[in-house]
């Protein structure tokens, strides 16, 4: 693969130097270059000892400021549960945490931490949450909700980039601009498909009517500022931002980078192969829309007959040939990029070229003219630019925020005037700048965090009165939150006690069986055909069809996206349905049926090694004395399955300390 470094020259002409002072006044704190703060030097012995990473120095610093002391450290059975979580998304096996907390030897935990950061099951976890940032599907949505069958490739490809711990500022360039760096490269070209994972309007299948058109550009454009810049541009689409120092036409000009990227598939088929393909599918098509126009003449049982028909014709398509999912650029269908008034397409104002925001830029700094070849290059070269101040505080929060389940900044994906501020502002500059000193990999990061003092604390402070009446948020972090598993983390943990988890990696996603009822809301069932093998259904969530239209009910009872927006931040909500779904669900009660026969086959016919067993499983650690006596007092009562659909239900199954 070539270089991806640009000379320094061009750097400088495309996109030039971070200002630090704003026309008007000072500028907004995340548009400011990053300070360089030393780390707080503990006074106190006691303070001192309790320091093991530079986080620590900097979260106890703010603590002692308001008066507060931290909780003390987690047991050990707690804290591999808790970074068997943050890490791979799965419990830990119950040899694991024995394993973890009779290891005697002084780095047990540091030994922990790195196993799980090689686990191939990191890049699965860390991915995902990467696939909520970029509104990742694998169909459009709106009326006809079509899938793009090599759009699973992106999602593989950034699966294997966690896992590799691919430098961030490389993996940021190749998804925009991955086709212009290296047209030839598989790997590239999948990941320009970040640009063709949005939400799609289609107008009777055509995507270059003006609106359409207008509207992917909007799409891309808004993507691009939540994702990596943490900014809400789309704000400033029809007018100037009403916050942010972010006119209208910087919107536009900001767009002006996107407007030669089209969409394109790459077959990777032989030609023969292609020919092949296309022909029978037109002799199916053409077979369907015979039936289609008989239908009108048709009634009572020959009407059946043909539904029944047309269905078995429309499964009969051949499968989609293997694609990657990608865009490149066409010149001579570049897209004329005008200030839009209200946003409206039919109404053009100034046309603009390529500029990225003038609040990061030097008064007076030039457009690019609108036909500059390799405009997203550029723009991904002044998104990573080690000096740009958004880019490396918006990944150093997103890293915190998965690890403590609340960013420095609370507004992930809103670092503007009327985003939240940073609780530690100096920690996230020293979290910012560590990540570009080392090299833009996450993996040294996740380090600084997992070893430290603060991220082993207990969920309960010995202090709580005077601490929640402080800071009952959290904010300043004097105890660890617990947390409620994420719908994937859900499904894939009852799989995972159950014995039933398939931890098969990569490949087209799963289509796993759903409601009838919900298949015929589509618009056209076809659209949800299926995987035929079995085993594949029992695969990690993150390998089920993210199809837009139709998200899993169990999936979406615990707070699953919608996939339409960016999603910086999940939200954990707590209501009837999910306890429903759990003692009433298809899902949960197959499962409970496995979770049974496995207790049955490893713990044998005694009831208190099967409570004791489940507990293990389930919840990382033995039962307490009072929760073996209820356990077993109830298996006297009801049948082996009963409870263990009841244990996955537990608070300590379904939330994380």
């Amino acid at each position: 693969m070539p270089a991806l470094l640009l000379s320094p020259l061009l750097l400088l002409s495309a996109a030039p130097a971070f200002a630090d002072k704003l026309r008007d006044g000072e500028r907004h704190w995340s548009f400011r270059k990053r300070s360089r703060p030393e780390v707080p030097r503990a006074t106190d012995p006691a303070d001192r000892g309790w320091v093991r990473t530079s986080v620590d120095a900097f979260v106890l610093q703010r603590l002692r400021q308001d008066g507060l002391r931290p909780a003390p450290e987690a047991d050990r059975a707690t804290l591999v549960r808790r970074l068997s979580f943050d890490l791979t998304g799965l419990p830990p096996a119950p040899a694991e945490v024995a394993a973890f907390v009779n290891d005697p030897s002084p780095d047990a935990y540091e030994r922990l931490v790195e196993r799980l950061l090689a686990s191939p099951h990191y890049g699965e976890q860390w991915g995902r949450h990467w696939l909520d940032v970029v509104r990742y599907a694998e169909t459009e949505g709106f009326e006809y909700d079509r899938q793009h069958p090599g759009a699973w490739r992106y999602r593989d490809y950034v699966f294997r980039s966690f896992a590799q711990d691919r430098p961030f500022d490389r993996f940021v360039q190749e998804q925009l601009a991955g086709d212009e760096l290296a047209p030839e490269d598989r790997d590239c070209q999948v990941a320009a498909g970040f640009h063709r994972i949005g939400p799609v309007r289609r107008n009777a299948g055509n995507s270059e009517v003006a609106f359409s058109r207008n509207e992917v550009l909007t799409e891309m454009t808004d993507a691009v500022g939540a994702v990596f810049l943490g900014l809400t541009v789309g704000c400033a689409r029809c007018h100037d931002h009403k916050f942010d120092d972010f006119p209208q036409a910087d919107y536009y000009r900001l767009q002006a980078f996107l407007a030669a990227a089209q969409e394109h598939d790459v077959v990777l088929a032989t030609a023969e192969a292609q020919a092949e393909w296309k022909a029978r599918t037109n002799q199916v098509k053409e077979e369907i829309k015979k039936l289609k126009e008989s239908l009108p003449g048709l009634d009572g049982e020959g009407r059946k007959r043909a539904e029944q028909r047309l269905r078995e014709m429309e499964h009969s398509l051949p499968p989609p040939l293997p694609t990657i999912h990608s865009v490149r650029d066409v010149e001579a269908e570049r897209t004329a990029v005008h200030v839009l008034r209200r946003g409206d397409p039919d109404r053009k104002g100034n046309p603009v070229g390529p500029r990225a925001p003038g609040a990061l830029l030097p008064q007076g700094t030039p457009e690019l003219a609108p036909d500059t070849r390799n405009p997203r290059t550029l723009l991904a070269r002044w998104i990573t630019d080690p000096e740009n101040p958004l880019t490396a505080r918006v990944l150093a929060n997103r890293v915190w925020q998965y690890h403590f389940g609340r960013g420095l900044v609370e507004t992930a994906n809103d670092f503007g005037v009327n985003g939240s501020r940073p609780s530690h502002p100096e920690l996230l500059d020293y979290l910012a700048n560590e990540l570009v000193a080392n090299g833009w990999q996450l993996k040294p990061l996740h380090r600084m965090i997992l070893l430290s003092r603060t991220y082993r604390q207990a969920s309960q402070n010995p202090d709580p009165a005077a601490a929640i009446g402080k800071d009952p948020a959290n904010r300043l972090l004097w105890r660890f939150s617990r947390r409620r598993l994420e719908a994937e983390e859900v499904r894939d943990a009852m799989l995972g006690v159950s014995g039933e988890l398939n931890l098969k990696g990569g490949g087209p996603s799963v289509v796993v069986p759903v409601d009838k009822d919900l298949v015929g809301l589509l618009y056209t069932p076809a659209q949800w055909t299926v995987t035929e093998d079995e085993a594949e259904h029992r695969r990690r969530s993150a390998y089920l069809l993210a199809k837009r239209n139709l998200r899993l009910p169990f999936a979406e009872v615990f707070d699953q996206p919608d996939r339409l927006t960016s999603c910086p931040r999940r939200e954990s909500s707590t209501h009837a349905l999910q306890a429903l779904e759990l003692l009433n669900g298809k899902t949960s009660n197959r499962l409970a049926d496995a979770f049974a026969r496995r207790l049955e086959r490893e713990a044998g016919s005694d009831r208190g090694a099967q409570v004791e067993l489940a507990y293990r499983l389930a919840a990382g650690r033995a039962p307490s004395a009072k929760e073996k006596e209820l356990a077993v007092r109830f298996l006297t009562r009801q049948p082996l399955r009963e409870f263990a659909l009841v244990v996955f239900n537990l608070n300590a199954f379904l939330y994380v300390d």
